[in-house]
């Protein structure tokens, strides 16, 4: 319970050095390339749910918008497995961290908006002033719509660190709880251990949840824009 409540945050470093790269890299260890004929049945499921989920996905998109299916798939594969890495015990989430989530939207939303300019240039003006407005209110939508669109990725980036970090720390204080509470009452402590499996599985559910919003929410505005 001394331990600082937001230790779990903190960059590792090995030897006075950033590690952060290598646990970034780790995901795509887990997601071997298939080299058999027949593949096995955790291959045949991984390809399954990505077919799924880029057939779900994708749908809305026309020709363009598809082009950017292996981008989608990394994007939601890499933040998923992310996410779920880091409810092991010990472990470091980079996706708790908004300077790599920022990394991750400001480059994603800006190909969307630079692919509505090259490819829908009215279209895309189009959005900064919608149709009927009155001529004294055009100024105002105008500069109202500009901030708009460039708080798209900074809520992209808020909302996905907040609910992880939200959860890990419901985890840390719950877990620090029952320690507690096992030396004063057994029975308020298995209340409380049951709450926190609960919420374990609860936030397994809100790491893969969030991947799929990010990720959308990137799909949609490319679809806006192309």
């Amino acid at each position: 319970m001394n331990e600082n409540l937001f230790a779990s945050f903190t960059t590792p470093t090995m030897m006075g050095l950033p590690i952060v790269i290598l646990i970034v890299m780790f995901p795509s260890i887990l997601f071997p390339s298939p080299n058999r004929l027949v593949n096995n049945r955790l291959i045949s499921l991984q390809q399954w749910l990505l077919q799924l989920t880029s057939k779900q996905m994708l749908t809305i998109h026309n020709n363009k918008g598809q082009t950017w299916a292996l981008m989608l798939m990394s994007l939601i594969l890499f933040i998923g497995s992310t996410n779920l890495l880091g409810l092991l015990p010990h472990s470091f989430t980079p996706t708790t961290q908004l300077s790599m989530n920022l990394g991750m939207a400001i480059p994603l939303w800006a190909g969307t908006v630079v692919t509505g300019f090259r490819y829908k240039m009215k279209a895309s003006l189009a959005h900064f002033l919608p149709q009927g407005t009155p001529l004294p209110l055009i100024p105002m939508l105008v500069i109202i719509e500009t901030i708009s669109l460039f708080i798209q990725p900074m809520a992209l980036a808020v909302r996905l660190t907040a609910n992880i970090t939200a959860g890990h720390l419901l985890i840390h204080l719950i877990g620090g709880a029952t320690l507690a509470l096992m030396n004063i009452s057994t029975s308020v402590a298995f209340i409380t251990f049951i709450i926190l499996v609960l919420l374990t599985i609860l936030e397994f559910a809100v790491a893969l949840i969030q991947a799929y919003v990010f990720t959308l929410l990137v799909s949609l505005y490319l679809h806006d824009n192309t």
